[in-house]
């Protein structure tokens, strides 16, 4: 089988990740959870910060949630690191600041799915359970030559159960293995076949065409109107509510205030969520009223701006200096 040269491989090619070099559970959640939905070289400087930070699982539990939410700014998906706070909080009453071992235990906690419980348990505690992303998904396909729909439970559950009878020891590197061949090798367009290890084995003639995935449904489009209040220099954050998008987190008003002394247009542009696209006009609006109003500097030390709302308040910080 294909394991021993997917293993060589690995040991001769595998990026050299800071979060890798000791297998610490804490270091691997983080790094985990921070990968989901971001390219692990983009990751790589806000798991730095986070974790010079927050070193610890108690540190973490106890964090403010402004402060969290800074340290996460520009990763997007701001419940992950709720998630975070939640499961540490949990691991700090009833594991002694510590994860647990095995990945049943682990998926029993806030933020932690199937996924992350088996990378976990496998790459820290070398527990013999399969790791299963994305990555894993399309090496799986293109290798059985798999043409049902990955998104279906019957064809999740044939690849993991492939991905299961093929576990091979030493487990941590295995599993870490697979992904890195898909991160790196069996990329999902113009796969490198030419390089790819274990190409022998695959069974797929067309690998550019694997994994089958259902067709994409078009995103929802949304108009957007914001006013960034400006007052003496300082802006004024609004807090949104808590459900919906980027819930509980700081932006920009709605509502124009009846009472302005001048309104100046912003460069109109488009933000881009999974399922949703707003398309966003936004004014600067001068305001007497001087209540919750903060700096730049404030801005940029401790309140977390979406993605969404930067390229307005860059465009506000450039008029202000002009001013």
């Amino acid at each position: 089988m294909f394991q021993k040269d997917l293993l060589n491989w690995y040991q001769a090619n595998k990026r050299e990740l800071e979060f890798r070099k000791n297998r610490d559970p804490y270091h691997i959640w983080i790094s985990e959870i921070m990968a989901q939905q971001t390219r692990i070289e983009a990751m790589i400087p806000y798991f730095r910060r986070f974790t010079q930070e927050l070193p610890d699982m108690e540190s973490l539990a106890k964090c403010d949630e402004d402060v969290l939410k800074k340290l996460w700014q520009g990763l997007g998906y701001y419940s992950r690191c709720k998630n975070l706070q939640k499961c540490a909080q949990v691991c700090m009453e009833k594991y002694e600041g510590t994860l647990p071992n095995n990945k049943k235990e682990l998926m029993t906690l806030p933020g932690i799915g199937p996924y992350t419980a088996g990378a976990i348990a496998s790459i820290c505690f070398n527990e013999k359970v399969s790791a299963i992303d994305g990555n894993v998904i399309r090496v799986f396909s293109r290798l059985y030559d798999i043409q049902e729909d990955v998104t279906k439970s019957k064809t999740k559950k044939k690849i993991e159960s492939l991905v299961d009878a093929s576990l091979y020891e030493p487990v941590f590197e295995y599993n870490q293995a697979i992904m890195e061949l898909g991160a790196l090798v069996c990329i999902p367009k113009n796969p490198r076949c030419d390089i790819c290890p274990i190409k022998k084995d695959c069974m797929s003639k067309e690998p550019a065409k694997l994994p089958v995935y259902p067709e994409k449904k078009k995103r929802k489009v949304e108009k957007k109107t914001f006013y960034v209040l400006v007052s003496n220099e300082k802006i004024h954050l609004h807090k949104r509510k808590e459900y919906g998008l980027l819930a509980g987190l700081y932006g920009f008003d709605e509502k124009c205030p009846v009472a302005f002394e001048k309104k100046i247009p912003l460069e109109p542009y488009v933000h881009i969520f999974s399922h949703v696209e707003w398309h966003m006009e936004g004014y600067i609006v001068f305001v007497e009223e001087n209540e919750e109003f903060f700096s730049v500097e404030e801005i940029n030390t401790y309140y977390a701006l979406p993605s969404a709302f930067i390229p307005f308040y860059e465009q506000t910080i450039k008029i202000l200096s002009k001013n």
